[in-house]
């Protein structure tokens, strides 16, 4: 297998099914000639032309619904937003039209678009720019919420939202584009909906997703060396959400940590806690602990800026705590 990085990872991802599929289309701003912010779509404007690789005016509200609008005409969009923080000003086309537009016709209008770019916490961008969103759309009935930790589910996860028929929110973390990882380079597709267990353990569960996937490795190679067995599930897909891999998990172990880097009132490490709560209570030795960015906005400064967010030495705590020692 070949080892790039994410950012390559979901190039390839676009660019296979641009090759394979004529009604795919980029669009977004800075996409085109300046080849994305994160230079995620570098060379597709080169190879797919100016009516496949669109640019767009600074009107995020604007090109979402131009997007939407294609979807239903039976295109099939990928709407980049340089920042999903700058999503929320489309909020009301992603979840008033985007999530319900198939719903509310009766069948009648798919909506087969992805929403995708970086998300949550990056680095002195401070509390406008710097936010893990995953809560607000996972909320939304209709919408699809993708988040994945590493290339090789970027790619097959990313393949799997273009050809999918409902609007799904893809997730990158900003923080990862440059994050290596081995990729096949034969074609495969990741189900969007199946969490993977990425270490197998009998001693504590922790489930993460997305770029504190890293962290909760780091601090299972750590309590392993302390004789601590860790397995680690990684959620990938928030909603729909896995509930057979987590539930299958927390049972062997009897513990469990939640590690999200969004915020902890009512996220999506709370509604994973809750559920676990629900249908394996019997199960748990402990209560479920939780590992969430602080329910504070982002400081600026960069020491509290990290403070803030799941660290090694918070999932370990936690750990140590749901194993009384």
């Amino acid at each position: 297998m070949s080892i790039i990085t994410m950012r390559e990872a979901l190039r390839q991802a676009m660019d296979e099914e641009m090759a394979r599929d004529k009604n795919v289309l980029l669009m977004g701003e800075e996409v085109a000639q300046y080849n994305g912010a994160y230079k995620v779509s570098q060379g597709l404007y080169d190879k797919y032309g100016e009516k496949r690789v669109i640019d767009t005016p600074i009107t995020e509200n604007g090109f979402a619904g131009v997007g939407i609008g294609a979807a239903m005409a039976g295109l099939r969009p990928i709407v980049e937003f340089m920042t999903f923080n700058f999503a929320l000003q489309a909020f009301d086309q992603i979840v008033n039209n985007a999530a319900k537009m198939r719903y509310m016709s009766g069948g009648q209008f798919k909506v087969p678009i992805v929403f995708r770019g970086p998300n949550g916490p990056a680095e002195y961008l401070s509390s406008q720019h710097s936010q893990a969103t995953q809560t607000f759309f996972a909320h939304v009935p209709g919408l699809k919420v993708v988040a994945p930790g590493t290339p090789y589910d970027a790619k097959g996860l990313l393949k799997a939202a273009i050809r999918d028929d409902n609007p799904v929110i893809f997730l990158e973390s900003e923080l990862m584009y440059s994050w290596e990882g081995e990729v096949p380079e034969e074609e495969y597709i990741i189900d969007i909906g199946k969490a993977d267990v990425k270490k197998e353990g009998s001693d504590v569960t922790i489930i993460s997703y997305s770029k504190p996937l890293r962290y909760v490795m780091e601090s299972a190679e750590i309590l392993e060396k302390e004789g601590i067995n860790v397995e680690v599930v990684d959620l990938r897909s928030i909603r729909p959400l896995d509930e057979d891999t987590i539930l299958n998990s927390v049972k062997k172990t009897n513990r469990c940590v939640i590690v999200d880097e969004s915020w902890p009132f009512v996220s999506v490490a709370s509604h994973v806690g809750w559920l676990i709560s629900y249908k394996a209570f019997d199960y748990l030795d402990a209560p479920v602990e939780l590992v969430t960015s602080e329910d504070v906005p982002m400081p600026y400064n960069h020491n509290l800026e990290l403070a803030a967010q799941p660290s090694v030495d918070k999932i370990i705590k936690a750990v140590k705590k749901v194993m009384y020692i």
